[in-house]
């Protein structure tokens, strides 16, 4: 039996060494405020690059500076932005690895000192009330998220991300708990997807790579939206060029979560066999042993790590070693990484 979770795997387009994939991880270290690359960025994803992750993914990119989780979010509102992203870019290139950006708002939980935007005019928690966007406001981030894509496909990414989980923005417009709205873009499913639907079209017209949506599969509260919403969700993006649905969960209201390894990966499941479209399985997965079975159970298509890559940026090469694959290390880590058995 093959190994799936070192196989090369091809979606939309983009082909990938293998299917370990390093989650978007706010980093929250533009310390000079304004959005753009620093070398904490540089070290922390080419490092993952040397370790041979084969898609890393750059954390959450405020396609507006008021859509910002905190000040010191990495952002891609501006032409500003291209240059050091790309740098980044071109170094994980170096070591065989692909680059992904995940484009977001923050939407009512932006944390910057004044009210966030919202699709309605419902606090998050304790938080500033946020304001109800008018729809021309909603035309005006459409065409953010598609401006951001532009910056992205400059940059050289190989993929995009829209980040629609953890109760950002897009979230919002999804969820009957935070979405009140009564016209196009709130009420039934339909009209809650729109603004997704919109900023997928806008993004599709200018960027012709791989798109992944990251959801909350989840709200966790009743009314909220579960994952049988999210397969019907799923379909939809299906239909309008999606590659893959990047499976999370919660955020969107405070709700008690239990957490045990792999608690996500049912949704992940579900949405991949009921949607019939690819999707990726993320939360607690930090053995490669359970990576490989999510894969050969046919519960996900790519394998999404979080904290595991902050503890050891070197995982790929710890998987590699435990399921019986060679992969190849960069030459100055070979002494290293060569595991003599002994005789």
């Amino acid at each position: 039996m093959s190994i799936k979770l070192f196989e090369i795997y091809t979606i939309g387009g983009l082909t990938l060494k293998n299917r370990i994939v390093m989650s978007p991880m706010c980093m929250y270290s533009c310390r000079a405020k304004d959005g753009k690359i620093t070398d904490w960025h540089r070290v922390h994803y080419t490092t993952r690059a040397v370790g041979q992750v084969g898609l890393i993914i750059f954390e959450a990119s405020a396609v507006v500076p008021q859509g910002r989780i905190s000040f010191e979010d990495l952002g891609i509102w501006s032409d500003g932005h291209i240059a050091g992203l790309k740098e980044v870019v071109d170094m994980i290139h170096v070591y065989g690895s692909k680059a992904g950006i995940q484009l977001a708002h923050a939407g009512r939980k932006a944390e910057l000192g004044v009210p966030g935007e919202a699709p309605s005019a419902i606090a998050f928690d304790q938080m500033l009330p946020p304001k109800e966007l008018s729809v021309e406001e909603i035309k005006g981030l459409v065409n953010a998220f598609q401006q951001a894509a532009v910056r992205a496909k400059a940059a050289g990414f190989d993929l995009l991300e829209l980040h629609a989980a953890h109760g950002y923005l897009i979230n919002e417009f999804l969820s009957p708990l935070s979405n009140h709205r009564t016209d196009e873009y709130g009420g039934d499913e339909t009209k809650r997807y729109r603004f997704l639907k919109e900023v997928i079209a806008a993004v599709k017209a200018v960027w012709d790579g791989p798109l992944f949506v990251r959801i909350s599969a989840t709200d966790y509260t009743e009314g909220g939206n579960t994952p049988e919403t999210y397969v019907r969700y799923a379909k939809l993006m299906k239909e309008e060029g999606v590659d893959l649905v990047d499976c999370s969960s919660g955020g969107l209201v405070l709700a008690p979560i239990k957490t045990f390894p792999g608690y996500q990966v049912a949704a992940s499941a579900l949405i991949r066999k009921e949607a019939g479209i690819a999707t990726g399985a993320v939360g607690l997965i930090t053995e490669p042993q359970q990576a490989e079975d999510i894969l050969q159970k046919g519960e996900a298509d790519l394998i999404i790590l979080a904290r595991e890559l902050l503890r050891n940026p070197y995982w790929p090469f710890k998987a590699a070693s435990e399921l019986g694959v060679t992969i190849t290390p960069p030459v100055q880590y070979q002494r290293g990484w060569t595991v003599k058995k002994s005789r």
